[in-house]
């Protein structure tokens, strides 16, 4: 497995399993999959009601704890200090775990800088090995991380071929954080396993779309986290390790780039009001 190294010096694997939609009751067998199959980072988050489903597959598999990258996150509703630092002890006993690997702002909504501080606080304790953000785009990214005492490692954003989020990109760079993928796939919007450039590409190499789609991401420094619940999707996904795009290939996906989002806007009223209703 390659792995990017975090700006406080914590190696993360670039591929990892992504929990979003997995029922509670389907989760622990989800995750005993991926985690058969080799992967060894598991996102998670509160909001997905399915952290005890991520802790107790890790707890079953016999693996070490160390040998597992588990992220989570801090949903809008548990924002600000107190309940923060709360959530984060709640998460962690859900997960049977005394620390989480990645420590997340889901969204950038309520009081995010109190959330913020409670985390660099379980970072200094030892509960968070790297914090970071998620939906952050680069007015409120750059705000946080110019105001905070510890520069977020990781922010987590919409970033697929059609949304590729390169210059959003170069503005994390200066601040040594790195960009991780949600929705490498666009859940299929757009066409997107039908595409014509990614199967073109993808039958030199003798590999799938979304095999290509997720190279192309992997070899731009995008940490990736492509969610299945069927174990061959699983183990097609973890297969990208064995070839390599051109300069060429990487170009032409490229000129895939909408530089728009295929889900939603952070930017528009009616969608913050929808997430910030969405779990209390």
């Amino acid at each position: 497995m390659d792995t990017v190294k975090l700006n406080n010096g914590v190696e993360m694997p670039v591929l990892g399993y992504g929990v979003y939609q997995v029922t509670p009751e389907e989760c622990e067998r989800c995750v005993a999959d991926a985690l058969s199959v080799g992967y060894r980072s598991i996102d998670t988050a509160q909001a997905y009601a399915n952290e005890e489903g991520v802790g107790n597959a890790v707890k079953k598999s016999g693996i070490a704890r160390k040998e597992v990258f588990i992220t989570t996150k801090v949903w809008i509703s548990n924002a600000g200090y107190e309940r923060a630092k709360a959530s984060i002890d709640e998460s962690l006993r859900k997960l049977q775990s005394d620390y989480v690997d990645l420590l997340l702002i889901h969204q950038p909504f309520n009081d995010y800088y109190g959330t913020y501080r409670a985390m660099e606080e379980a970072y200094k304790a030892g509960k968070a090995r790297t914090i970071g953000l998620s939906n952050f785009y680069p007015d409120r990214f750059v705000d946080l991380a110019e105001c905070c005492e510890i520069k977020p490692m990781v922010n987590q954003v919409e970033t697929h071929v059609f949304n590729q989020q390169t210059e959003p990109q170069k503005i994390m760079e200066r601040y040594g954080t790195r960009i991780m993928s949600w929705g490498p796939f666009a859940e299929g919007r757009n066409d997107f396993f039908a595409n014509a450039t990614l199967q073109a590409i993808g039958k030199k190499y003798g590999k799938s779309v979304a095999q290509t789609a997720l190279r192309f991401l992997i070899q731009r420094g995008v940490i990736v986290i492509p969610k299945s619940t069927r174990k061959e999707r699983m183990i097609e996904n973890f297969e990208v390790f064995d070839f390599a795009l051109t300069d060429e290939d990487m170009q032409e996906i490229t000129g895939l780039d909408r530089k728009k989002s295929l889900f939603f806007s952070h930017d528009d009223p009616e969608i913050v009001k929808w997430l910030i209703g969405l779990v209390k």
